[in-house]
């Protein structure tokens, strides 16, 4: 393939393009987890376009209230409420969902997007760093999506829950290991409560991003992209370009819609067919401690 063929895909339309009708979610309710900053925020902007009130989650209060203004000028957005909380916490999760029901009524989409993450080899990983990545992105999307689907369930209503997923999680993630264990324990449950709660007309379905870089990405996973390819992360890529997040969010909308509606246990994976790349000759092994700089192991 010459320089002069290789285009890769076309570019999305221009941000304030909507993927579905305006006004799809006018009148429904619709919580996001780490919607105050990065992906989530995204995420969350695309259900505001779309006329969706709007709970955002997440642990940090500056953040939020950032969020939430920005939100708030989406054309097309409906009302927007913040809810500090911390998805390890099922008290405090249960206390969001009340507030969200006093302030703006039952939640009618959950969108599981609260993760936490950084590089580190397995066997530097300490208790306390396992439990974080794991309690946060596995155990807090069962908290969230638990009280979700008990809430629906007991009102005899239909609801509609997005997780987001990582594709890691069926190839594994050498230096993530606490994250693609979780992330897998996360699609796993995609697939069980989708069976389980489809009678009662609950669907559950995973997202997986690929390369969407953003303001927001963990200081660790930016450094390591940037000392992986200087240049930018492009050309890596089969699509030739990174994804806007714009383009997670019109997935994330489309997921959770009507239009989607016999669409459940599914984990659409987003990322320009990037996770499915073979090499006709593997490169080097590079081990991933000198991958992340680090010198060699001392228990």
């Amino acid at each position: 393939m010459t320089d002069e063929t290789r285009r890769g895909l076309p570019a999305p339309p221009p941000l304030g393009a909507a993927a579905l009708p305006p006004g799809t979610y006018e009148g429904r309710v619709v919580l996001v987890t780490g919607g105050g900053t990065g992906l989530g925020k995204a995420i969350a902007a695309e259900f505001a376009r779309l006329g969706a009130d709007l709970v955002i989650a997440g642990r940090r209060a500056g953040q939020l209230a950032s969020a939430r203004e920005e939100l708030v000028a989406v054309p097309g957005a409906g009302r927007v409420t913040a809810a500090v909380c911390d998805v390890r916490d099922p008290e405090r999760v249960a206390d969001v969902f009340d507030a969200a029901v006093a302030a703006l009524g039952p939640p009618d989409v959950l969108v599981n997007n609260a993760a936490a993450n950084f590089p580190c080899p397995a066997e530097d990983l300490s208790p306390n760093a396992w439990r974080a990545v794991v309690d946060t992105t596995l155990t807090g999307t069962w908290f969230m999506t638990r009280e979700f689907g008990r809430r629906h369930l007991a009102a005899g209503t239909p609801g509609a829950i997005v997780s987001i997923g990582a594709s890691y999680a069926w190839t594994g993630g050498p230096g993530f290991a606490h994250s693609a264990a979780a992330k897998a324990g996360v699609k796993n449950l995609v697939e069980t409560l989708a069976v389980e709660w489809g009678p009662y007309g609950i669907r559950v379905n995973g997202l997986v991003p690929g390369l969407f870089p953003h303001a927001d990405m963990p200081r660790e996973i930016r450094g390591g992209l940037e000392r992986a390819a200087p240049d930018g992360q492009d050309g890596r890529q089969p699509a030739l370009r990174v994804g806007a997040p714009r383009e997670l969010g019109w997935a994330a909308t489309f997921l959770a819609s009507p239009y989607a509606a016999f669409i459940t246990g599914h984990t659409l994976v987003v990322d320009g067919a990037n996770w499915q790349r073979r090499a006709l000759v593997q490169p080097e092994v590079v081990p991933v401690r000198e991958q992340l700089g680090r010198g060699p192991f001392t228990p």
